[in-house]
């Protein structure tokens, strides 16, 4: 018996405004019989610093996924057509203690990776991604990190505690699951603690690029720059909501004024075609502080859209 594929539901059958929320309207499959990609949510958001919020965000990006249609004219691919995608449902999580959950995001994970399954994480805050990781490094080795994000997220520690959403790389980078030599971090700005903040994930190793220097550095050199860096390493991507300007994206704990358009980050990522992606995450929208219609969510659930397309056109 042939395997399954598994695809949205058709628009002109049932409403977009009909049916269960899922990501693109997938359905909600754990059985990994036959599937490419399975997108699952972890609605955790205890280690955020400032506006909690993010445990809701994988509900929200759903939602505005409803909107999403198979074909990627950007990137000339039918992203449904040539994946097999499912909505994994939500991990478990405890709420209060980060540590326990990485446990259980771990335990979750590892049916996905060991099958071979593209995992693409809605979150949640930033810590989520240190599991993420650990379960991918297990099968992949140390992963090459493509983040873009408003912060570095490399800081020691946070009110004592080193398990945090601004502590996620420092502990990945001592935990050995990214090689930062072949990582690069991009969209850095906004104030700091001080003048060696910056310098901090460069001394471990990272080519960091702060938002100036993204900004001048355009797309499509930016996608080079990262081809360069990553090489042929299996590659992780996680993008931070907070890359986006408060005007595009409100909807996020720790906003950052001057950062770039909705637009402007479709491009990046789409830019990062011909890389190894063996999983994604997008990360800290908030919708309790969200507004015109769930105007982050929707840019989130573009994103991650963006990422699959990226699946896709490597498949193709």
């Amino acid at each position: 018996m042939s395997q399954s594929h598994y695809k949205p539901l058709d628009a002109q059958l049932i409403p977009r405004f009909a049916g269960i929320r899922t990501f693109m309207r997938a359905p909600h499959v754990t059985d990994l019989a036959g599937v490419d990609v399975a997108v699952y949510g972890i609605p955790f958001d205890t280690a955020t610093s400032y506006r909690t919020g993010p445990r809701f965000g994988p509900e929200a990006i759903r939602s505005a996924s409803a909107l999403l249609r198979p074909y990627n004219p950007a990137l000339d691919v039918d992203v449904v057509d040539t994946l097999s995608i499912v909505d994994y449902g939500d991990v478990p999580v405890s709420p209060g203690d980060t540590e326990r959950t990485y446990g259980q995001i771990e335990e979750a994970l590892a049916p996905l990776v060991e099958a071979g399954v593209f995992p693409a994480a809605l979150g949640g805050d930033h810590a989520i991604t240190l599991a993420e990781l650990r379960a991918l490094a297990r099968k992949h080795g140390p992963l090459a990190l493509v983040q873009l994000d408003s912060h570095g997220d490399v800081w020691e520690a946070y009110f004592g505690q080193r398990y945090f959403h601004g502590t996620t790389f420092k502990r990945a980078f001592e935990e050995v699951l990214i090689d930062p030599t072949a990582s690069v971090q991009a969209g850095m700005r906004g104030s700091l603690y001080g003048p060696d903040d910056l310098q901090l994930a460069r001394d471990i190793g990272f080519t960091v690029l702060t938002t100036d220097e993204l900004r001048a550095l355009g797309a499509e050199r930016y996608g080079e720059l990262v081809r360069e860096t990553v090489g042929d390493r299996p590659v992780f991507m996680s993008f931070d909501v907070d890359f986006l300007d408060p005007a595009f994206a409100p909807g996020t704990g720790t906003p950052e004024a001057g950062g770039f358009s909705t637009a402007e980050a479709l491009a990046f990522v789409r830019n990062l075609r011909g890389v190894n992606l063996v999983g994604c995450d997008v990360v800290e929208v908030s919708p309790p502080y969200d507004n015109a219609g769930a105007v982050t969510a929707l840019a989130g659930a573009t994103v991650m859209y963006e990422l699959l397309s990226l699946v896709a056109l490597a498949r193709t």
